[in-house]
């Protein structure tokens, strides 16, 4: 059962890497990649947009932004989702503040001062950055929304060994559907 369970997530995560890579050019101008954010929210797994943002960069010719501004958002994702005990919102919000915010502020000196490009301020990419984690984001909660309606978010979340998770998100559905 274990060994089963391992295999999953590995092939889980190789879908959804894969998903991001094919779905990136979706609505993608210089510096907003909303469909990179629905990925990064819906798995908010740090190892997956690193990677995707790696297999952009090496196979679409995609600029450092890929990373820089991946793995900040789907970190906070992750970590903002666990502390809220399965709020997709606080997902959501990780994501705006970790990419929108942060990983366009850090990418100023990575393509300043590594590729060379003139006439940036520490500013330049947050606007097209957070339009991007708006509009991903969007999806994204519309999209996780619905697989917690219909009962799909916690089976897979059970699927991929997410047992302390899946409690907290049973106790939350609990009290939602007492007080409705």
């Amino acid at each position: 059962m274990k060994n089963e369970n391992r295999v999953f997530r590995h092939v889980f995560l190789a879908m959804m890497v894969a998903v991001g890579v094919v779905i990136s050019p979706i609505l993608r101008v210089e510096g907003m990649c909303p469909m990179a954010h629905f990925i990064n929210i819906t798995v908010a797994v740090f190892l997956c947009a690193v990677l995707i943002g790696v297999i952009r960069m090496a196979v679409m010719g995609i600029p450092p932004l890929a990373l820089t501004g991946a793995v900040f958002g789907a970190a906070l994702s992750g970590i903002f989702y666990k502390i809220s005990k399965g709020n997709i919102w606080a997902a959501v919000l990780g994501e705006i503040i970790g990419t929108g915010i942060i990983g366009a502020i850090v990418s100023f000196p990575v393509m300043a001062l590594l590729w060379g490009r003139n006439g940036l301020t520490w500013m330049f990419y947050v606007p097209s950055f957070f339009m991007g984690t708006v509009i991903g984001g969007s999806i994204a909660f519309v999209f996780l929304t619905s697989m917690q309606h219909s009962g799909m978010l916690l089976k897979m979340q059970r699927k991929l060994g997410g047992e302390q998770n899946v409690r907290e998100t049973l106790e939350s559905e609990k009290t939602a559907a007492a007080q409705s």
